[in-house]
């Protein structure tokens, strides 16, 4: 009996979590189509995002690239088939691997700051002081956050999918004496409309959950210092769950779209 109504009570707060954040996600659309709006700190936030966040997504996106060019060279060697690498690697990269991994890396990234920086102003009620002097809070801090990373998430994976393409070509430049002109005429080739369009797409859902799932934690933060390090952690572990669903869903849809 005792752990039935442990698994009801976790449910009830699962349901009640997945109510507020359809409100607090209604709420976004509805703020953020009314004026007046909040342009500079939209700005200030594209930046300190986009570019604090570039050199770590530029890191893992050229080790992504050379690890997978490396431990799929030997296999493809086997059959023959290493003239195929090009190919192979530009479609994993560009389809999956690029936006998946750069959208992870920024809910690390992004997503906890976010948490822990509306949670701080919560804790401190920095807030409710602007609430109360009559600034709206939620567009000012909420608003230009979502769609600060709605906006910067597929810039930053176009520029890991190219920076990864490049550590890819190293690899078969060192080990196959390939040049960069055949390497990238290859990766061009072989993508195509349906390869590209899904995976930028999707990748505007990523940024949108991450702004989203971040604000959220943060902005109904418990109280005291230990609120704020669960706001951020929780960030992380649920933006992360969020990102493998949406990224099923597209790919169960573009896979709908293939088959007509």
């Amino acid at each position: 009996m005792l752990g039935f109504n442990h698994i009801q009570t976790l449910l009830k707060s699962f349901f009640k979590e997945i109510g507020e954040l359809s409100y607090f996600t209604s709420r976004f659309f509805k703020e953020a189509l009314k004026p007046p709006f909040e342009f500079k700190e939209l700005l200030r936030q594209c930046f300190n995002m986009g570019n604090r966040s570039l050199f770590l997504v530029g890191i893992t996106g050229f080790i992504i690239g050379l690890a997978l060019t490396l431990q799929t060279r030997p296999t493809l060697m086997e059959f023959g088939a290493v003239s195929w690498m090009p190919s192979m690697v530009g479609i994993s990269i560009v389809r999956e691997i690029g936006p998946m991994i750069t959208a992870l890396v920024c809910a690390g990234r992004i997503g906890s700051g976010i948490g822990a920086e509306l949670g701080s102003m919560r804790v401190t009620e920095q807030i409710d002081a602007m609430e109360v002097s009559g600034t709206n809070p939620f567009k000012y801090l909420v608003v230009t956050r979502i769609a600060a990373t709605t906006l910067m998430i597929p810039l930053l994976v176009i520029v890991g999918d190219a920076i990864a393409l490049y550590g890819s070509y190293l690899v078969e430049h060192l080990k196959g004496d390939v040049s960069f002109q055949l390497f990238f005429n290859q990766v061009f080739n072989s993508l195509e409309f349906g390869d590209v369009v899904p995976a930028t797409i999707k990748s505007f859902f990523f940024g949108f959950a991450i702004g989203l799932v971040g604000s959220f934690k943060g902005y109904y933060c418990d109280k005291g210092t230990a609120g704020v390090g669960r706001a951020a952690n929780s960030a992380v572990v649920f933006t992360s769950l969020l990102l493998f669903i949406i990224d099923f869903i597209a790919v169960f849809v573009a896979d709908i779209f293939y088959d007509l």
